[in-house]
C-alpha cells in the first residue's frame, strides 16, 4: 500500500528520505553537494526525473536558506560585496531550469547518473586550498558574472554538487578563507535553488508534500551542519560523504542503465 499514492510511494520509502535529507543539509552546509544524495534517492525511489529535479529544488531551498542565514548572522557573508554573483547566479538558474523542463525524460535519467559520478570522483580527489586573507575586500566584481551564470545554470538544469563547484571556484578567484568561502558558496546555492524553483513549480513539476517535509528535515540537518562547519568540522564529513556519492552512483548507474529496458 502506498503511503502516497500518487507517487507510489510506500512509509518506509518516505522516511528514507526524510533520513536521506536530514544527512544532505547537514552535509551541504558543510561541504556542499546535498543533491548528491537527495537527487540519487529520489530517483531510487522511482518518482520521474522532471519531477525529481523540482521537489529536489523544494527541500534545498529550505536547507540552503537555513545555513546561508546562519553565515550572514554569523558575519561571513556580504551581500553588498557580492550583488553581481547574486543577480548573475539568478539569472542562470532560471536558463538551466527553463531548458531542463524541455529535455526528453529518458535524457536526464541517462544524464544525472554521470553528473553524480562525476561530481563525485572530483570530490574524491579535490584537496582544500590553504586558506587565504579573511578579509572581505578587493572582491572581483567582472569575476561574478561568469562565475555565477555557469554555476547557477548548472544549478538550474541538473545542480548535484553545486555547492562544492561554488566553494571551490571561489577559493581560486577571491583571497577569501575557507569559512568565508563556504558561506559565499551557502547563500549562492539559495538564490539558484529558489529562481530554478519558481520555474519548476510554474511548469508543475514540483511533489508538494514530500518536498515540504524533506524540507523541513533538510533544513533541521543544515541548521546543525552550518554550526559544526563554523567550528571547523569539514575534515570530519568529507570521507562519509564521498562514500555515500559513490554508493548512490553505483546504485543509480544499475538502475537506469542496466535494468532499464
Amino acid at each position: 500500500m502506498s503511503f502516497i499514492p500518487e507517487l507510489s510511494l510506500s512509509f518506509n520509502m518516505f522516511l528514507l528520505l526524510i533520513a536521506v535529507a536530514f544527512t544532505a543539509g547537514f552535509i551541504d552546509a558543510i561541504a556542499g553537494g546535498g543533491g548528491l544524495l537527495t537527487i540519487p534517492a529520489l530517483l531510487t525511489a522511482g518518482l520521474p526525473p522532471h519531477l525529481v529535479l523540482g521537489t529536489n529544488k523544494l527541500c534545498a531551498t529550505f536547507g540552503s536558506a537555513t545555513a546561508s542565514y546562519a553565515f550572514y548572522r554569523r558575519k561571513l557573508f556580504y551581500p553588498r560585496m557580492w550583488r553581481s554573483a547574486l543577480f548573475a547566479t539568478a539569472i542562470g538558474a532560471a536558463a538551466g531550469a527553463f531548458l531542463a523542463q524541455n529535455l526528453p525524460a529518458h535524457w536526464l535519467n541517462q544524464m544525472l547518473p554521470v553528473v553524480v559520478f562525476l561530481c563525485g570522483i572530483y570530490m574524491l580527489f579535490y584537496k582544500t586550498p590553504l586558506q587565504q586573507d579573511p578579509e572581505n575586500s578587493r572582491i572581483g566584481r567582472k569575476r561574478q558574472w561568469p562565475q555565477g551564470l555557469s554555476l547557477g545554470f548548472y544549478d538550474g538544469i541538473a545542480g548535484p554538487g553545486t555547492g562544492a563547484f561554488w566553494t571551490v571556484s571561489t577559493l581560486l578567484l577571491y583571497p577569501l578563507d575557507l569559512l568565508r568561502t563556504t558561506g559565499v558558496a551557502r547563500t549562492m546555492n539559495f538564490i539558484s535553488n529558489a529562481m530554478a524553483l519558481t520555474v519548476f513549480i510554474i511548469a508543475e513539476q514540483v511533489a508538494w508534500l514530500l518536498g515540504i517535509t524533506m524540507g523541513i528535515a533538510l533544513m533541521t540537518g543544515a541548521a546543525i551542519g552550518a554550526r559544526v562547519a563554523i567550528g571547523g568540522g569539514h575534515k570530519l564529513i568529507r570521507p562519509i560523504f564521498i562514500i555515500m556519492v559513490l554508493a548512490l552512483t553505483v546504485r543509480l548507474v544499475w538502475q537506469h542503465w542496466f535494468t532499464a529496458a
